[in-house]
């Protein structure tokens, strides 16, 4: 298409050349939609001003040799209201259950740099496994966006007390980050078997396992557990701990990547735990994360 102006006139003259949007076939974009819904008319009458304006556009538009980028479709796997950008460097996910902060309830805390929503998706899932978030907020720091839930059983209204049901919440709120943030895989235990990418590295059980017992008031000990992560940890640490008479008070329990750290407040008999004991526990726990995989055509 080309441009004669004459005494105040933009005449559009058509060409023999197919074009579209005034610029030819294969850099016209979307709008040609918009530009030819309706037909053209041969004479348009514009002041000076306005003629000069068209003409710079359209001199530029059809003589640039800049390419016209589409925008890219989205993955076909939709994200949790977040952002995902695959270029940047993948951040360690994070998911802390809290037990110590708040007496009348549970306070979960999920991190991912800062690709996380408002995780409406977890918080259905949270609502299916019969709890209610009673609180929510969000903050920002330097490690990224940090989404904070109150959550309570629903039955009884008061903050969530047994193993089983704490470890489910943890794995939901994992197998949520692998659904909908599936490059988060890489950076959780739980990712070589569910996840898209396996975690490049395998964690040495035996350099990751520490295991302190630590003086906490007059009538209770901290325990500090850290190592390799798995599905059903929490559930099976808490068992060694009460094996031996050892009651749980409560506690803290954070993934953090391919990692688990636990810290729980324990007692024997409403006292802090002693040396001895102190040591069958360390050793009993330490037997049992460390413990060597049997070949069955061992037998």
């Amino acid at each position: 298409m080309a441009v004669a102006v004459a005494s105040g006139i933009l005449r559009l003259i058509p060409s023999t050349r197919a074009v579209e949007c005034g610029l030819p076939v294969p850099r016209c974009c979307s709008l040609r939609c918009s530009l030819f819904a309706a037909p053209i008319p041969s004479k348009i009458r514009l002041d000076s001003d306005s003629m000069l304006l068209i003409l710079i556009f359209w001199i530029s538009r059809y003589h640039s040799d800049a390419a016209i980028t589409a925008p890219r479709a989205a993955s076909p796997k939709t994200v949790e209201d977040g952002n995902s950008n695959e270029t940047d460097t993948v951040p360690t996910p994070k998911v802390i259950i809290d037990q110590d902060s708040d007496p009348d309830a549970t306070i979960v805390e999920i991190t991912f740099g800062d690709r996380l929503g408002s995780l409406l998706d977890t918080m259905k899932s949270l609502k299916n496994l019969g709890l209610n978030v009673v609180k929510a907020n969000v903050y920002l720091d330097s490690s990224g966006k940090h989404n904070k839930f109150a959550i309570t059983r629903a039955s009884t209204g008061r903050k969530v007390d047994d193993p089983e049901l704490l470890e489910a919440i943890r794995l939901t709120i994992i197998n949520n980050m692998l659904e909908y943030h599936p490059e988060s895989s890489s950076q959780l235990a739980m990712g070589a078997a569910f996840g898209v990418e396996p975690p490049g590295q395998e964690v040495d059980v035996d350099i990751a396992t520490h295991i302190d017992v630590y003086d906490d008031g007059p009538d209770r000990s901290l325990l500090v557990v850290e190592t390799a992560d798995y599905a059903g940890l929490l559930v099976d640490l808490v068992k060694i701990i009460t094996d031996i008479d050892i009651a749980v008070q409560s506690g803290e329990f954070d993934t953090e990547g391919l990692l688990a750290k636990a810290k729980f407040h324990i007692s024997y008999k409403g006292k802090p735990i002693i040396k001895p004991l102190q040591l069958v526990l360390s050793n009993s726990l330490r037997y049992f994360l460390r413990r060597p995989t049997t070949e069955e055509a061992s037998f």
